[in-house]
């Protein structure tokens, strides 16, 4: 076997083809993720995945205010159906008042009929932004890292009731001590008080 008769059966089984690449489909450009005036406008909600100590697996469910960055709630459970999105959704209605849209991923809890007539009853507007675009999201994926680096990563969780408590802790650090500098250098509580 020479290299000269390898090549001949090559191209006689029809080895030698061009494989012709993917063509890549145009998409319009999304608009540009916009910035809300007021406070309440468009409210932003995602969920992350950690593990307990003992290795099941523990979600949590976030929501921030797009105005001010303020995080509404964070939500730690092993398991967050759309019934229970909508119940802590309805949580933070009753203090904060209702957003006029609520942007979200196309997770199965999100798409749910039991979310979508609930939105719809509630007459608020669910943004789905499109799939593999993180960055359509970008104000909850940005606090998603700062949760990640600033409170999931520094503990090992005993219990869902052990990371409910530290997560309301550290939300409270978050909207009133820390200084966010997409708001300025200020906490996001702050930038609410300056606004009323």
């Amino acid at each position: 076997w020479n290299h000269k008769r390898v090549y001949r059966i090559y191209r006689e089984l029809e080895l030698n083809l061009r494989i012709k690449p993917k063509r890549r489909i145009k998409r319009d450009k999304p608009d540009a993720l916009s910035v809300p005036t007021a406070k309440n406008q468009v409210w932003s909600m995602d969920f992350m995945s950690d593990s307990l100590a003992d290795g099941r697996s523990l979600r949590t469910f976030n929501v921030i205010d797009d105005y001010n960055r303020e995080g509404l709630t964070i939500e730690a459970d092993l398991s967050l159906p759309s019934a229970r999105v909508i119940r802590a959704l309805e949580q933070v209605i009753e203090w904060r008042g209702k957003p006029a849209a609520l942007r979200c991923d196309n997770g199965p809890e999100y798409i749910s009929a039991e979310l979508t007539s609930w939105a719809e009853k509630q007459k608020i507007t669910l943004l789905y932004i499109q799939p593999g675009k993180p960055t359509q999201n970008a104000y909850i994926e940005r606090f998603n890292r700062t949760v990640r680096h600033e409170w999931l990563d520094l503990h090992m969780f005993e219990s869902v009731e052990q990371a409910q408590k530290l997560a309301t802790e550290w939300l409270w650090i978050y909207n009133n001590e820390r200084p966010n500098t997409a708001i300025g250098g200020i906490p996001p509580k702050y930038l609410t008080q300056a606004v009323h």
